[in-house]
């Protein structure tokens, strides 16, 4: 399959300089901005006159320059003619599917999806009168079936939060298409790793808290689209962006841009140690998942979708049956290994860990979580770069066999 370089695209776009002439671009704090002739604000309502008509900005609730910067940069990434930022990666999810969906309308969702947003399809939007089929999203058979005539979208992970089950992205959109349907990818996981655009997505969404900010400290999200849609979340009348104003902030925006340099060095980073723990882990015969293993079921599907050099992700799990024996492996590898953290999130340059079924996967109920076979004792890794990985190798064996896992 043809590569697709997300580190080239993204740097051969035009560089934004400060005001001044400054290395780093300026921040534009404004909620809202002149217009030099009255007779050109009715313009911008319109639609006449915008960001890309003119150099027009009205408001900052529907763009602002800082933030239509970053989001350029990440349509670059993303290989999409446009993106548009938002204040989390739900607001980039929620308003996606509602700008598309309406009351009768129906969407086919992967099973194994991040908790908020399989509460959001299972019981929000219901509400409302969208309803979801979730299936098995390896089951293409299933993915077909479950498409009827008012279905617009399917919606994946690239992969799956946190069972690390790998969407073949290429498959499901020939039958999106097929069926003259959308298909919707959230690529959280695997910014850089994947390009679900390249692969046949026409929506790609990503909560930018993770790893394209990695530090923990912004809370954001991206949708990246072609022009028209884009335009169809901004528009003052109809557009769910504009209407339910998950508003990015500048100084946030800013800061995300100012990390997106080394993005391409810490995806590389995360992904030779999670690899490498791994390999350990699997060695010395403790139950992990992690699709970079020759061992996982789909090791061969993500390899395909592969970008060259960026390895499997920074994302593994690791099976402990139980709650309880996972709440164990977890406070020998915090309290006394140090070799992580207890929190939720991913994407952090230390490791975070959870146990996902009372966490992060919480808001699914228990069947659903045995459904898509989630065990009650499964501990999500976010494999972080810091300290000497024999260090860390050392510190996640010794707590493995104290905890019985070895």
């Amino acid at each position: 399959m043809a590569q697709f370089n997300p580190e080239q695209a993204l740097w051969h776009i035009r560089r934004e300089f400060g005001e001044h002439g400054g290395v780093a671009p300026s921040i534009s704090r404004s909620s809202t901005f002149t217009v030099l002739d009255p007779g050109i604000m009715p313009d911008i309502f319109k639609g006449v006159r915008g960001p890309e008509k003119g150099g027009y900005f009205l408001y900052s609730r529907h763009f602002n320059p800082t933030v239509d910067t970053l989001a350029r940069e990440l349509a670059a990434l993303e290989n999409t003619e446009a993106a548009i930022c938002t204040s989390s990666g739900m607001s980039a999810i929620a308003c996606s599917i509602l700008q598309l969906c309406r009351a009768g309308d129906h969407v086919v969702a992967s099973n194994t999806i991040y908790g908020g947003t399989h509460a959001l399809l299972e019981h929000l939007l219901p509400e409302i009168g969208i309803k979801t089929s979730f299936v098995n999203i390896s089951d293409h058979a299933e993915v077909q079936a479950a498409i009827s005539s008012n279905t617009k979208l399917i919606f994946t992970e690239s992969v799956g939060n946190p069972t690390l089950q790998i969407a073949n992205i290429p498959m499901l959109a020939k039958i999106a298409h097929e069926s003259e349907k959308l298909l919707v990818v959230d690529n959280t996981f695997t910014p850089m790793i994947i390009t679900p655009s390249f692969l046949g997505a026409d929506i790609v969404v990503s909560s930018l808290t993770k790893f394209v900010n990695g530090a923990s400290d912004v809370i954001a999200g991206v949708i990246c689209s072609s022009k028209e849609f884009v335009y169809q979340l901004t528009d003052l009348h109809t557009g769910r962006i504009m209407l339910f104003g998950p508003t990015m902030d500048a100084r946030t925006a800013f800061d995300i841009q100012q990390r997106l340099p080394h993005l391409s060095l810490r995806m590389k980073e995360h992904s030779v140690r999670a690899q490498a723990v791994a390999e350990l882990l699997n060695k010395v015969k403790v139950n992990v998942i992690y699709p970079g293993l020759v061992s996982h079921p789909e090791h061969e599907l993500m390899k395909s979708m592969l970008n060259d050099g960026y390895g499997y992700g920074g994302i593994l799990a690791v099976d402990c049956l139980t709650q309880e024996r996972a709440e164990t492996f977890m406070s020998l590898l915090q309290n006394k290994e140090r070799f992580g953290l207890i929190a939720v999130s991913l994407g952090y340059f230390d490791t975070l860990m959870s146990c996902s079924g009372s966490s992060t996967a919480s808001e699914i109920g228990i069947e659903d979580q045995r459904a898509m076979g989630l065990s009650p004792g499964l501990v999500r890794l976010s494999i972080g770069i810091t300290g000497s990985l024999p260090v860390r190798l050392e510190q996640i064996e010794r707590a493995a066999k104290e905890t019985g896992l070895i």
